[in-house]
């Protein structure tokens, strides 16, 4: 049975992370291997990680922050700028 669940983004770092409303006991259940998929706008990335990830440069990517919201990220790079998200827009986390 699919599991969802959805959210926003509700800010932009001074990085230019996409910070949301989705938080880290809202993805408990959740797995973090590459079975959940995270789309915003016409973007999906796979898996949730930690903020010591070590995932290569430009890739697009889903962590937990130190806030404990869910974030968007591309590594070394602002989102924001390069993917043209901004506020308000709808965040989904899927798995099966």
């Amino acid at each position: 049975m699919a599991q969802r669940i959805e959210g926003k983004v509700v800010s932009v770092d001074v990085a230019g992370n996409l910070v949301t409303n989705i938080t880290a006991e809202q993805l408990e259940p959740a797995p973090s291997d590459g079975t959940v998929t995270i789309r915003c706008d016409e973007h999906e990335t796979t898996g949730i990680y930690t903020t010591d990830h070590s995932q290569p440069e430009m890739t697009f990517i889903a962590v937990i922050g130190e806030s404990g919201h869910l974030q968007l990220t591309i590594v070394g790079e602002s989102a924001h700028l390069m993917l043209g998200i901004r506020v308000g827009e709808d965040v989904v986390v899927a798995w099966t």
